[in-house]
């Protein structure tokens, strides 16, 4: 069993962090890049090529030079049904450059392949949560100042020694055709072989600020306290319904009116942020791209956001809809599983790809309308609170339990301190994955349920492992030396971390969605409601704790052989929750095939209703008892 733990250990981490990586991608990186480098034609090749002529010879190899990247970086994207359309858009371009085209036509066309380039690979353009611009002007004194200057003139102290020199944020010609995410973009990636550096060592949120604070460079105070009285008006709020439409807002497109408001929100990013989509108008906004993508004959965009329809919409307000309606809840998820499977058989006709998305949109406003608007009344609070605690750490809890009073009864108390730093370890190695996810790397919804998939199926082939090594060992003959002998020593060895590594996984695989779900039910959640929701957490959390304690007398109580036989039947059986529950995941994530049965839902006990993840349920408890058998069969000769 040693061996084996330390091997299994190995894998499953060396496989963990491959996920991490893989939740992590390059992608977001090259195509950030990408529409850098296009940002950047769109705005300085106007002024550098006028009427066919090259204003300046330097400035315009430099343009030439973007566009080179520009076909190299979209070469490095995945492939995506839209990229050979977007490749022969970046080869234009790079002709057009070469014959000193118009401005206006390359500025054209590199904001509609940026669009295309967005779109195709949901590339992130704006922050989670409202910057804060006084945390930006802060980071702006320390970081830029000594450069572009206090007020942004390009006349700092070091300006007169750079060369090129330091862009002056109050150009209005060039910053009319910057947006906010361009300059996010240069503070995140700089420019190459001028001063202006990558700031790498701030984390996103920093440089979300940074990049607002100098957007505001633009505008006159005028302007923005015009703005906040246009703002007042429902016909000035089209334009701008969320951070990403904000972020992504070039000047010049607007007229007087629109540029005002648009200086406003750049000084108040949190007035927009106040009606930031709730997560069943995310559903809704993800269902219509995925609909519209395929009528375009994008199957797999289409797939995509189908995908994201359920996992960054419905699936954030499932918990209170359980508390509320759990049949609705069961519809609505059935619904999306089959408008996923239409779009990826890829024959579906559009006439009835529709038909469902209108289905699941009158759904969708049962669930709003359910749900009351999205604000939840203080019982649901609490309610769906408790469940969130409850459902996500009963088997976190029962492994520990098991670990701990294994240990206990093994006279091993001295290895109690490493399976408290185990689970510990979790929690905080939870807590920062959500909040790298939020603001440090690109960990879509799809990473996190792809994470919490694998995470639980190694973490079933563990217990299933270390079950199958309880019961075998209570069968043994000479199971009391045994006990008092070699498994002091082999534990002594470095056994212990196997275990260890098991009360991580058991209690990491549950933390960073369990503090997603408490986020979005937060800002479900009236102010009035906030003391309830926290009822429900800290009712639940006794509750585990009360199991927990439970559990740990009445085995410390029972004889070691009746012990190690219990021990074993319930690792054996949270092997089989976590199976069911890592099948589900995968299919969530749209990475395993989901054909419903006939079959109750108890997601507490990892059974769904789904062909494939009962069917691997199955087969672990066949496997079991054909094992039970066997051993049977063995100790009686």
């Amino acid at each position: 069993m040693i061996r084996f733990l330390r091997y299994l250990s190995l894998i499953s981490a060396l496989a963990l962090c491959s996920v991490a990586a893989n939740a992590a991608p390059n992608t977001g990186n090259t195509a950030q890049s990408l529409l850098h480098a296009l940002d950047y034609l769109a705005v300085d090749y106007p002024q550098v090529v006028i009427n066919g002529e090259i204003i300046d010879a330097g400035e315009y190899a430099e343009q030439r030079e973007f566009a080179a990247q520009a076909k190299a970086l979209m070469s490095k994207l995945p492939p995506h049904p839209d990229q050979a359309r977007m490749e022969r858009s970046v080869q234009h371009l790079v002709d057009l450059i070469e014959h000193h085209a118009a401005g206006m036509e390359v500025q054209t066309l590199c904001r509609s392949l940026a669009a295309s380039v967005i779109a195709a690979y949901q590339v992130d353009v704006a922050p989670h949560t409202a910057p804060s611009i006084k945390e930006g002007a802060a980071l702006y004194a320390k970081n830029c100042a000594e450069c572009h200057g206090m007020t942004g003139h390009g006349d700092g102290p070091r300006a007169a020694k750079l060369d090129p020199k330091p862009i002056n944020f109050h150009d209005r010609n060039r910053q009319s055709q910057r947006n906010i995410y361009s300059l996010y973009s240069t503070i995140s990636l700089g420019i190459n072989d001028t001063p202006m550096r990558a700031f790498t060592e701030l984390s996103a949120s920093q440089r979300w600020a940074l990049a607002f604070y100098v957007s505001n460079f633009f505008a006159t105070d005028e302007e923005r306290a015009n703005g906040e009285i246009l703002w007042q008006q429902p016909e000035h709020r089209s334009d701008f319904t969320d951070l990403g439409s904000l972020t992504q807002a070039i000047p010049a497109h607007y007229g007087n009116a629109g540029v005002d408001v648009l200086a406003y929100l750049r000084a108040h990013p949190e007035k927009i942020a106040l009606g930031a989509p709730k997560p069943l108008d995310i559903a809704r906004q993800k269902l219509n791209a995925s609909l519209e993508a395929y009528k375009g004959g994008d199957t797999k965009g289409a797939y995509d956001l189908a995908v994201a329809a359920y996992l960054e919409g419905f699936e954030l307000v499932e918990t209170p809809l359980i508390a509320a309606d759990a049949d609705l809840k069961r519809t609505v998820e059935t619904a999306m599983t089959q408008y996923r499977q239409a779009i990826k058989a890829g024959t579906t006709p559009v006439g009835e790809i529709t038909q469902q998305a209108a289905a699941i949109r009158s759904l969708l406003d049962q669930v709003d309308s359910t749900l009351h608007g999205g604000n939840l009344s203080p019982a649901m609070s609490f309610t769906s609170s408790f469940i969130i605690l409850l459902r996500e750490g009963l088997e976190a809890i029962l492994v520990l339990a098991a670990i701990i009073t294994f240990l206990i009864k093994t006279e091993r108390r001295d290895a109690l301190i490493y399976v408290h730093v185990g689970w510990i370890a979790a929690l905080l190695a939870g807590v920062v994955t959500w909040y790298a996810a939020k603001e440090l790397i690109a960990f879509s919804s799809v990473s996190r349920e792809l994470m919490e998939g694998y995470t639980a199926l190694f973490a079933a082939a563990m217990l299933l492992y270390v079950g199958y090594w309880l019961h075998n060992h209570s069968h043994a003959q000479r199971w009391k030396s045994f006990i008092h002998g070699r498994i002091h020593d082999t534990i002594s060895t470095g056994a212990v971390w196997g275990l260890v590594f098991i009360s991580f996984v058991a209690v990491y695989r549950e933390v960073a969605e369990t503090v997603l779900f408490y986020e979005t039910l937060w800002l479900q959640t009236a102010v009035s409601g906030h003391g309830y929701l926290m009822g429900g957490m800290l009712s639940a959390a006794f509750l585990l704790l009360g199991l927990a304690w439970l559990m740990f007398r009445l085995s410390v109580r029972l004889p070691l052989r009746l012990f190690f036989k219990a021990n074993a039947a319930l690792l054996t059986v949270l092997a089989v929750v976590f199976a069911g529950k890592g099948i589900a995941a995968l299919q969530e994530a749209g990475k395993l095939r989901v054909d419903p049965v006939n079959f109750p839902e108890l997601h507490i006990l990892g059974i769904y209703p789904t062909l494939e993840s009962l069917g691997v349920q199955l087969a672990l408890v066949a496997a079991t008892v054909a094992w039970l058998l066997y051993a049977r069969s063995r100790d009686q000769h």
